[in-house]
């Protein structure tokens, strides 16, 4: 056998091997988190935990206060960031001078690489201050916490979309322009609907990211285990609680597999996520 065939073989199974530990590593995370979270119901029943709003332990374990909690704020912050990150993406794939995009692509992509401590300090000593000076309350809360989610799901959304507006076929823009289209009917009603299978994979994406960030949100949220009335008032999420409370709960007890309990449905979201961005691909694909 020739050392040629050998090294394919050899790179086969290292390649073969490390897909199946990947497999295997994930798949050991989910049952694990998953056997701890649900032997919370083994003290405590289904809808006292999942449909109660009441987090007072050890009596009351409802979760569905983070679980809202964290939507509210997700939601919040793909509103905000969806428009800006979509306009963007246009601008910079369609209109904006080629040194302009040479300049402005590293500068998105270098807020990737910023630790989320540092949004979260940047929230605490100037946003935190300015929406107390605003609102008079204390400026932890829901409005932060969602401005700061939507500075950090920004690139994922600009990016992703830039390079779905950017992979449609120059001949359907031009044959647009043909026809007597101006600019922006031809980016409203040929590029970005040719392009809306990325664009939803973009905020799919951010939307599970934004779901899942921990420091970030615990530093400006308020920590409070109350649904917000306002943009105003503190509020608390999954992700949060459990970084504050999994240090101080004793192992074996309903509280400690209560929080693994919320990991689980942080990871099934973004299990789910993940699947909703394969099947908009594929329906991209196919269309």
């Amino acid at each position: 056998m020739s050392l040629t065939r050998i090294t394919d073989r050899l790179m086969f199974v290292l390649l073969w091997t490390s897909a199946v530990l990947v497999a295997v590593v994930i798949a050991a995370i989910i049952l694990f988190v998953g056997k701890e979270g649900v032997t919370t119901f083994r003290t405590a029943s289904l809808a006292s935990v999942l449909l109660s709003p009441r987090w007072a332990p050890p009596q009351s374990f409802g979760i569905l206060i983070f679980f809202l909690g964290s939507l509210a704020v997700t939601v919040l912050a793909m509103v905000i960031a969806v428009p800006v990150g979509l306009a963007g993406s246009i601008f910079l794939a369609k209109l904006a001078p080629e040194w302009m995009r040479v300049l402005m692509r590293p500068a998105i992509n270098l807020f990737v690489g910023i630790p989320s401590v540092v949004y979260g300090y940047v929230g605490m000593t100037v946003l935190v201050p300015l929406a107390r000076q605003v609102s008079g309350s204390v400026g932890f809360g829901l409005g932060v916490a969602g401005i700061i989610l939507a500075v950090m799901v920004l690139p994922t959304i600009t990016t992703v979309s830039e390079d779905a507006i950017r992979s449609v076929p120059t001949a359907l823009v031009e044959g647009s322009l043909a026809l007597g289209a101006t600019r922006w009917e031809t980016i409203s009603r040929v590029i970005l609907p040719a392009a809306r299978p990325g664009i939803l994979a973009s905020i799919i994406l951010a939307f599970a990211r934004a779901f899942g960030e921990t420091t970030a949100v615990q530093m400006v949220v308020g920590n409070a285990p109350i649904f917000p009335r306002n943009l105003f008032e503190p509020t608390s999420t999954l992700t949060s609680e459990i970084i504050q409370e999994m240090g101080q709960t004793a192992p074996g007890t309903t509280w400690y597999f209560s929080l693994f309990l919320m990991a689980f449905g942080l990871l099934l979201t973004s299990l789910v996520a993940i699947l909703v961005v394969r099947y908009v691909a594929r329906r991209g694909v196919a269309a």
